[in-house]
């Protein structure tokens, strides 16, 4: 993967392509190998009136929670509505259909991620989500 600089859009774009396609596609090792060592993962939202939050700190605690969601949840129609990088930080306007590998029910879902990149990692992510 290309060393990314954290201040240098292009690499920054790429670090969040690689993100979302290792997402959508259920790419543990790949979507893990995207986080540094010591970062910090937080997920909020809401789903069927209930609100759902998860926190995580360090590599170890990240594989675990995305492993979970990945094994729960798999994502169809994504797409990107907007997505502003400055400098080291990233915004994420996206929408996909989540489908439940559990109850097996999908909901169109709006998202928005706020992540910061150090050393060509993700240093830290958090997600807000609603379903539409």
């Amino acid at each position: 993967m290309t060393r990314v600089f954290d201040n240098d859009r292009a690499a920054v774009q790429a670090l969040l392509d690689a993100l979302y396609a290792a997402r959508a596609g259920g790419e543990l090792e790949r979507l893990t190998g995207l986080f540094a060592a010591d970062a910090h993962f937080r997920i909020c939202g809401s789903g069927d009136g209930k609100p759902i939050a998860l926190a995580a700190d360090g590599s170890n605690q990240i594989r675990t929670w995305l492993g979970v969601l990945l094994k729960s949840f798999s994502i169809s129609r994504h797409e990107m509505l907007a997505t502003v990088i400055e400098g080291s930080r990233a915004a994420v306007h996206w929408r996909a259909t989540i489908h439940s590998r559990i109850t097996g029910t999908a909901v169109a879902t709006e998202l928005m991620d706020h992540l910061e990149v150090r050393e060509g990692k993700i240093g830290s992510y958090v997600e807000f989500f609603v379903p539409r």
